[in-house]
């Protein structure tokens, strides 16, 4: 069991540069976390084929629930998976 010391370490974007495979990122543009996004996308070192797509508009929570901001990633998802996954 990880401690809350630990936890609050723990940094996702860390291997990012491990990443060899396309990468879609996806956050809202108002979202308070793009920091966050920004610095995982630019550690994606070892991919050519890498996009972070904001949603304009969107915090982060409403990314997951204003069927506007939702139809938008799902639409990037599948234009994403169609050119990659062949």
């Amino acid at each position: 069991m990880s401690s809350l010391i630990d936890q609050m370490a723990f940094d996702a974007s860390t291997n990012m540069g491990l990443i060899n495979q396309p990468l879609l990122m996806m956050a809202g543009s108002k979202a308070d976390i793009n920091y966050m996004a920004d610095a995982a996308f630019n550690r994606a070192s070892c991919t050519k084929e890498k996009e972070l797509f904001l949603i304009p508009g969107a915090t982060h929570i409403q990314t997951y629930y204003v069927t506007e901001y939702v139809q938008q990633a799902m639409n990037k998802l599948n234009e994403f998976f169609g050119k990659y996954l062949q």
